[in-house]
């Protein structure tokens, strides 16, 4: 008799099951990505390559595995992604993307050196390499890769102050005149099509978030006996199934329009899921009430780590983008 092989979830827990849950500090994230990434569960295949799907199930794995592992694995696999598209060179250890460019702070690249500081830099304290935005001499964005394991890049202590993500420990960086390459030219960061691809995924990290939450409510006795517990999974149901249509059929979108501006797409999908995860949210605290925030460790991170990672959304204003971007595409709603 054959055996069927392990599924991605069952080969990340199996990986990770002699950690503690949930995770608490970014030391525990990067010991646990290093071991997902030498066992080659880390090893995606890249968006648009025919298995968006494969991806994006992954992502949702971890993510429902613990949000903040999954915003450093996201990072790392989105890190490999841009390299691969824009012919970056890759090296060993753990990547990540920082490209968070608040007005205060900005990362200028100059002859081969960047310098600045960069904010919201998740994992800071214990990734190896970086993929970060930053500024060339001619005025233009442009990306560039830097080893953070050189005297001229420091990590800020202290900052993060988040009860949700608060492992991933995003903190700043400030980098002194420290070695870097360019990745791709001067706007090739936002133009690629990998951009919307890789803004998509995140969706995918979100649903698992969401559906880890959901379960706590599946599996309660209280769905059995109380009609009002009963009601809220039944929301929870179609508000998920709805989502994951939805990342289906943008992934299989994306396979067959790799080259195409997929923003619309995007920002669908990502609208979606956020608004199926809140509803999971609301739904799974008036159903099942206080105690599984008091008492079970991990469901509570969860519900405390899904409102912050989701205000990586820019709500409305990612509504208001959507909305411009389909104004002449009302056909697509006809059935």
């Amino acid at each position: 008799m054959k055996i069927a092989p392990p599924s991605f979830e069952e080969a990340l827990a199996a990986s990770l099951q002699d950690f503690p849950r949930p995770f608490r500090t970014a030391e525990h994230l990067g010991t646990a990505m290093r071991r997902l990434i030498a066992e080659g569960l880390a090893d995606l295949p890249l968006p648009g390559g025919g298995k968006t799907w494969e991806r994006w199930r992954a992502l949702a794995g971890v993510g429902a595995f613990d949000l903040s592992l999954a915003k450093v694995y996201e990072g790392h696999t989105d890190a490999l992604a841009i390299l691969a598209e824009l012919k970056g060179t890759t090296s060993d250890g753990l990547w990540a993307v920082w490209a968070a460019e608040p007005p205060n702070a900005r990362v200028t690249f100059r002859e081969g050196m960047v310098s600045g500081r960069k904010p919201w830099c998740s994992g800071a304290a214990v990734v190896d390499h970086a993929v970060i935005s930053a500024w060339a001499e001619s005025g233009e964005p442009i990306l560039a890769q830097v080893g953070l394991h050189q005297p001229e890049v420091s990590v800020e202590k202290g900052g993060w102050k988040a009860v949700g993500m608060s492992a991933s420990e995003s903190v700043s960086v400030v980098f002194e005149e420290a070695r870097a390459a360019a990745v791709g030219g001067t706007g090739d960061y936002v133009a690629r099509p990998g951009f919307w691809q890789g803004g998509a995924g995140i969706a995918a990290v979100w649903y698992g978030g969401a559906v880890a939450i959901a379960r706590t409510l599946a599996d309660s006795a209280r769905i059995a006996n109380d009609p009002h517990a009963a009601s809220h999974l039944g929301s929870v149901d179609f508000a998920l199934r709805a989502a994951k249509a939805l990342l289906m059929e943008t992934a299989a979108w994306i396979d067959a329009h790799p080259q195409a501006d997929a923003c619309a797409a995007a920002l669908r999908v990502r609208a979606c899921v956020e608004a199926a995860a809140n509803e999971v949210l609301l739904r799974t605290g008036r159903a099942l009430g206080p105690g599984p925030l008091c008492s079970d460790a991990i469901h509570a991170q969860r519900c405390a780590d899904l409102p912050v990672f989701l205000r990586q959304s820019h709500a409305e204003h990612d509504l208001a983008a959507l909305g411009r971007c389909v104004t002449s595409d009302s056909p697509a709603w006809d059935l």
